[in-house]
């Protein structure tokens, strides 16, 4: 059995593709996820399944159109990988503090992809970065690190509007979201 995080893209957001957690919850255990829990409204799933992580997508994609009249891009993760995402991270302290001082909210998150950029959307997206908004690339995962604020970031805006299947979370929610994870051995 593996354990899997799904990040629901762009639900309970200014009162838009409201899902309550608890009936997702509910769908989910009722079409055979097992153990399912979630965190906060933005749409945070952990779960087990036996499945394939494409079949996994596919299946939590219809029961949300299908129970919630919603279309939802799912991106998954499992848990050997996102202990990896937060072991990960690129940038130091001094990065960190330095952004910290400046921001206004958080300032370092993680835009999780279905599938790598490819090399053309990997290319304009580097455009956007600059000396108050850093990114960094690992595979399926963009690292960002804000020195204003992800509100007005128009390279947050690009990797979501080029790709239907990016979802972005804040480092605090990465951080808890690993704290429910159950253990494993990631790769160094």
């Amino acid at each position: 059995m593996t354990t899997y995080v799904g990040l629901l893209r762009g639900i309970n957001v200014g009162g838009k593709n409201k899902i309550k957690m608890a009936e997702l919850r509910d769908a989910l255990s009722n079409e055979g996820f097992q153990n399912v829990k979630t965190y906060i409204q933005s749409g945070n799933v952990l779960f087990e399944s036996e499945e394939a992580a494409t079949l996994i997508r596919k299946k939590m994609e219809e029961i949300i159109g299908e129970q919630f009249g919603l279309r939802v891009p799912i991106v998954l993760r499992t848990a050997f990988e996102w202990k990896n995402i937060v072991r990960n991270c690129p940038f130091h302290d001094e990065q960190l503090s330095k952004a910290q001082e400046t921001a206004s909210g958080e300032s370092l998150y993680v835009a999780m992809l279905a599938e790598p950029l490819l090399e053309d959307d990997e290319k304009k997206m580097l455009t956007y970065a600059s000396e108050t908004e850093e990114c960094e690339m690992r595979d399926r995962e963009i690292y960002l690190l804000f020195h204003e604020s992800i509100r007005n970031s128009k390279l947050a805006a690009f990797i979501t509007r080029s790709n239907e299947y990016a979802t972005v979370r804040n480092w605090k929610t990465i951080n808890k979201v690993d704290s429910m994870l159950p253990s494993v051995q990631a790769k160094m």
